[in-house]
């Protein structure tokens, strides 16, 4: 222990490469930070202000804050993990990752957490505090090593981890207990990694995350924020037993990465439970037999069935006996059976019993993003907006009010009882210029939400064909509205939200600016002081006020009508019932208006969907060889199967186009177009190419075979999520059945699915406010089975031969 008297040359606290220094940052939008030692200066990009961080002596930069439209950067000393953060527009927390982590890489010489106990258990003496023992290592002399509060730290290099004095007077110094950082090696089964490893085990390289070539695949990185898929780094996004990567070897759609194990426990995953909590991956109860009954397989063993979720390589998930576990991420809790015709099935854990006051906000349910339609929009500011909107203005779920993760808050029920803050509902608790709320992407602190202001007068819903297509309004100088964010907005609105006038674009006062003049910016019609978009800000337009007090504000400028019905738009408010087709639910007349009901001899056979006025996409295999338009008839506006609604309209199939490939999709021409009204509204075609991520909530709807499950005659929808092609071609699923021209949709579990009388029908997936038609019904292993999800044909696919089709007839 003599080694500890001895003063070792100090070892610098070593920056990080100039190109790569905002990976030594965690980011946040939206989030401002309250510090004490701050600094504000200049600053003409967030490289500029990184660099001003690292540069700064007067006091250690643990994050900085940079506002785009200020130009302004704040440095400051204190992290979220010392101060409040609060949200604010228009500006970027970043906090230096070192000084987050709760972990060390190699020997822990850069540990910067926050740990303050010996291994034993034993508090930590102050590293400037001279009793009970008088240091040789304190912040005077060695200034860089970290050595602040009675934090552990390691300011000699010493190879067995960070460490500290105690305040035990018998006890000088002992170590800390400090888990490895997973960027070496990974803890469990590298649910965390967070390395740079890039190569299979076999050496291919690994394909970018935010690529899809060669594979197409449903792991977007903006769709899994917590997942950290950067670059083309291994990781492991839906419980398989290591970190991998699809890989550019086209042949080859994915591989395992080959990442050694840490040496260090894992951290703590939390408490455990012997009852269901959330989807029960703490549950550590001794139920071993499934929901029908079967007795669980040991997790050892592998007869009757053959698997991978072994206690090696699930070794933090405590798979021990045939106890019934969640090790991979699936919904509940499940095992593999004794029943060699049932590989494996859920089991029926009792619930926890948990207050509805908890404060804990660990394991409140997110529920799906719900549907704005045309009567969802707000007055005024939205203060009293009651609706269930929850998706923001760039497409992400809001969080809910009352859980914590990934944004703490104090916009909780109890902290606004009358603010309506029920589940993750857009709400305005604070008087903003419109509803907002917290995002389930930890990167993205808070947003305003995709809701339009309601009109002053109610406008007449005219029943009349669809209007062709016109030139932008945005173009016309005389339009006072805009288009989606307005950055194309040429009108002459000038004052903000709260009635402050605008300052002029070219004008230096009361705020001086730099970047967005009529000289940086010459196409974003930065003329005198209206109301403009230069940046493209999600939130629409803006200007500098001439407030000395408030540097920009946003303008209330209305959203353009561009048509009475908008694809993919219902007049009539979706059910979203969850469950399928067969034990879905019936669906609120008309909420599905692109749905139609292929006729043969006057009887329903399939289902299709409509794409414009005169085009209906389907299914190839619904047409049964038989290409005889005069044959077939298509019935839309229909609730009831038996076509009884006063909205329905009947039109003969004039032409049948197939797709050339042999993909199960056709395209039906109507031998005059369908009028356009609340009840028949056409559904949006995707973009190009374009893949629906993994576990994305869509919903399928048709009047086909039901299995008993009632309903029968009525328009039935379900709601479904997506399973990537990755899993479900596992052996215990599809089996590799599924192309990449397919998508699968399902409930694991079964008990629900789309059937014989569905195929051709529409699989639709919400998409900031409109539903987008990603999948044709195609086929699947029986209906409603366990494992064995639905399979779609996947229309993103086809696009090019779906608009060429209806350009050319």
């Amino acid at each position: 222990m003599e080694h500890k008297e001895v003063v070792f040359l100090l070892l610098l606290f070593l920056k990080s490469g100039l190109g790569d220094l905002l990976d030594d940052y965690v980011n946040t939008q939206g989030a401002s930070l309250l510090s004490l030692s701050r600094k504000n200066m200049a600053g003409r990009s967030v490289e500029d202000c990184a660099a001003k961080c690292e540069e700064e002596t007067d006091f250690v930069c643990r994050a900085f804050q940079y506002h785009n439209k200020e130009q302004q950067c704040v440095i400051m000393a204190e992290n979220s993990k010392t101060s409040p953060v609060f949200r604010m527009r228009d500006v970027i927390l970043y906090e230096k990752r070192i000084y987050m982590l709760e972990c060390k890489t190699g020997n822990g010489k850069t540990y910067r957490g926050t740990t303050a106990k010996t291994k034993t258990g034993v508090t930590c003496q102050k590293w400037s505090a001279t009793s009970p023992h008088v240091p040789n290592f304190s912040p005077e002399k060695f200034p860089l090593a970290g050595l602040e509060e009675n934090y552990c730290r390691n300011p000699d290099n010493d190879d067995n981890g960070p460490w500290c004095y105690t305040t035990d007077p018998d006890k000088r110094f002992d170590y800390c207990d400090i888990p490895e950082c997973e960027v070496e090696c990974m803890h469990c089964s590298g649910e965390n990694y967070e390395g740079k490893i890039a190569k299979t085990k076999s050496g291919r390289d690994c394909q970018p995350w935010d690529s899809q070539s060669p594979h197409a695949h449903g792991y977007i990185p903006s769709k899994f924020p917590s997942k950290n898929l950067k670059m083309n780094y291994c990781r492991n996004p839906d419980g398989e037993p290591r970190p991998w990567c699809f890989t550019t070897d086209p042949q080859k759609r994915w591989e395992f990465c080959d990442i050694p194990r840490c040496t260090t426990p894992p951290p703590s995953s939390g408490p455990t439970y012997q009852c269901l909590k959330g989807s029960g991956a703490n549950y550590r109860g001794t139920v071993a037999v499934t929901k029908s009954g079967y007795t669980c397989q040991r997790w050892s063993e592998q007869a009757p069935h053959k698997h991978n979720r072994t206690p090696e390589n699930f070794p933090c998930k405590n798979l021990e006996e045939n106890y019934c576990r969640n090790p991979d991420g699936e919904t509940a809790p499940w095992c593999y059976t004794t029943n060699s015709e049932v590989r494996w099935e859920y089991c029926r854990i009792p619930s926890c019993e948990s207050s509805p006051l908890s404060t804990e906000h660990l394991d409140v349910p997110v529920p799906p993003e719900q549907t704005p339609v045309v009567q969802d929009c707000y007055h005024g500011n939205g203060q009293s907006y009651r609706g269930t909107s929850s998706t923001t203005v760039t497409g992400r779920k809001c969080q809910s009010w009352s859980s914590m993760t990934p944004h703490r808050h104090q916009k909780t029920p109890e902290s606004y009882p009358n603010a309506g803050l029920t589940m993750n509902y857009c709400r305005n608790p604070d008087a903003d210029k419109s509803p907002w709320c917290y995002t389930t992407d930890p990167r993205v602190r808070w947003e305003f939400c995709n809701l339009k202001k309601c009109s002053e007068t109610t406008e007449q819903v005219a029943k009349v064909p669809a209007a062709p297509q016109t030139p932008s309004v945005e173009s016309s100088p005389e339009a006072d509205c805009m288009l989606g964010t307005g950055k194309g907005y040429r009108g002459k609105k000038a004052t903000t939200v709260a009635g402050v006038p605008c300052q002029e674009w070219a004008a230096q006062e009361p705020h001086r600016h730099s970047i967005f003049t009529p000289e940086t910016y010459p196409r974003a019609g930065l003329e005198k002081n209206y109301c403009r978009n230069p940046d493209g800000d999600p939130n629409g337009p803006w200007c500098y006020t001439t407030n000395p007090r408030k540097l920009f504000d946003y303008c209330d400028v209305p959203h353009c009508e561009t048509s009475s019905f908008d694809c993919g738009k219902p007049k009539v408010e979706p059910k979203k019932c969850s469950g399928r087709i067969v034990g879905g639910c019936v669906a609120n007349p008309h909420s599905w208006p692109w749905q139609v009901s292929l006729r043969k001899r006057s009887r329903h056979f399939c289902g299709g969907s409509l794409i414009a006025p005169e085009w209906v996409l389907t299914a190839k295999h619904c047409m049964d060889g038989i290409l005889v338009p005069s044959f077939y008839k298509v019935i839309l506006g229909a609730h009831y199967e038996s076509a009884r609604d006063q909205s329905v309209q009947e039109i003969p199939v004039s032409r049948i186009f197939l797709e050339p490939s042999q993909a199960d999709i056709a395209l039906l021409k109507l031998s005059s177009p369908a009028i356009i009204t609340a009840e028949v509204i056409p559904a949006c075609l995707p973009s190009l190419n374009y893949v629906v991520a993994g576990r994305t909530e869509c919903y399928v709807t048709g009047w086909g075979e039901t299995q008993g499950t009632s309903g029968e005659g009525r328009l039935k929808e379900a709601r479904l999520p997506v399973v990537e092609n990755k899993v479900c071609n596992r052996f215990e699923y599809l089996n590799g059945r599924v192309r990449s021209t397919e998508l699968c949709a399902g409930d694991l579990d079964g008990g629900s699915d789309s059937c014989q009388g569905d195929s051709g029908g529409p699989l639709v997936c919400f998409e900031k406010d409109k539903y987008i038609l990603q999948g044709v019904t195609s086929w699947g292993l029986g209906c409603a089975r366990p494992n064995k999800p639905g399979v779609y044909v996947r229309v993103s696919t086809y696009v090019p031969w779906i608009e060429e089709t209806m350009r050319r007839h």
